[in-house]
């Protein structure tokens, strides 16, 4: 089968397109026949750099929507035939970046009908990242005020339309470009961080999911509730909790995880129209390395996807 590896750490031109051999699954895990493989930010992180994955000669990838071809001992709830998507093995190496991907079965679950293949491997990693956050870490509830920086990207518009759908009342920061598609989503309010003080044009809120990083985490705990809850997705200083901790607000430290149920429960939201997948580009495998390079670029609205 094709697939695409590198052999050395660097820049998007490491990423290689080369023949390697069709993996077989193990006991209690399942073949995919990859219809197509999300791109995410970690991607690209563990590319340039050690991260989860160790030193390279590895495939990247960890988001994945396609055919079931085969299932080993163990495996009853899925048959050849079955078309699936998820997010597999995560933060360990999926290899998903290939044609075939062989993984748990519980790392997958049946792809919403609604969904094209495409737009279900845009969700997996994303999505679960929004639902872990928002429903398992701080089951957010009606009426409760929730801010998403970098509402516009992979995560971002998926956090919103979740808490939208939990009945939260929802602001986004993005460049204004974002903002009308934004607001299609759900989104109550939309901030232009790039004109606007995002710290002074919100308050008494009871989660924010910050994506950004930097001086964008610290700025946002004065705008949290006493005991609201500030989810640094991309890590965040140690002086956030100190800072947190004397404006009484707690902060939880996140990485997410591989669930079939969360996989369920947001295909529960698509099958009631009640969440989409924001495709941004669609590009062929060979192209990874040109998928990351608009990934770096941070302009994107949605996500970018790779079809074999």
């Amino acid at each position: 089968m094709r697939a695409i590896r590198q052999q050395s750490f660097g820049g998007p031109e490491v990423l290689h397109l080369v023949d390697v051999d069709r993996p077989e699954p193990g006991p209690t895990e399942v073949l995919v026949r990859v219809r197509a493989a999300g791109v995410n930010p970690v991607d690209w992180k563990c590319r340039a750099a050690p991260r989860f994955l160790g030193a390279p000669p590895f495939t990247l990838g960890w988001d994945v929507s396609g055919v079931v071809e085969a299932v080993a001992v163990g495996v009853n709830r899925f048959a050849p035939g079955d078309e699936v998507f998820g997010m597999l093995r995560f933060p360990r190496e999926a290899g998903a970046y290939a044609e075939y991907v062989t993984a748990p079965s519980r790392h997958l679950a049946r792809k919403p009908a609604r969904l094209s293949h495409v737009e279900a491997a845009g969700l997996p990693l994303a999505g679960l990242t929004a639902w872990q956050i928002l429903v398992e870490t701080a089951d957010i509830r009606a009426g409760q005020r929730v801010l998403v920086t970098a509402a516009g990207g992979g995560v971002g518009h998926l956090a919103v339309q979740v808490a939208k759908a939990r009945g939260a009342y929802v602001i986004g920061t993005a460049r204004r470009v974002k903002h009308q598609f934004l607001r299609e989503l759900g989104a109550d309010e939309v901030i232009d961080y790039t004109t606007t003080d995002v710290a002074g044009a919100t308050g008494d809120l009871d989660l924010v999911i910050d994506l950004v990083g930097g001086q964008s985490t610290a700025r946002a705990v004065p705008t949290l509730r006493p005991g609201g809850l500030l989810v640094p997705v991309t890590g965040g200083d140690p002086e956030i909790h100190t800072a947190a901790a004397a404006h009484g607000v707690r902060v939880a430290r996140f990485l997410v995880e591989p669930d079939h149920a969360g996989l369920e429960g947001l295909a529960a939201l698509v099958d009631a129209g009640q969440l989409r997948v924001e495709i941004d580009t669609v590009l062929p495998l060979a192209d990874a390395s040109k998928a990351h390079e608009l990934g770096e670029a941070g302009r994107t609205r949605g996500k970018i996807v790779l079809t074999p």
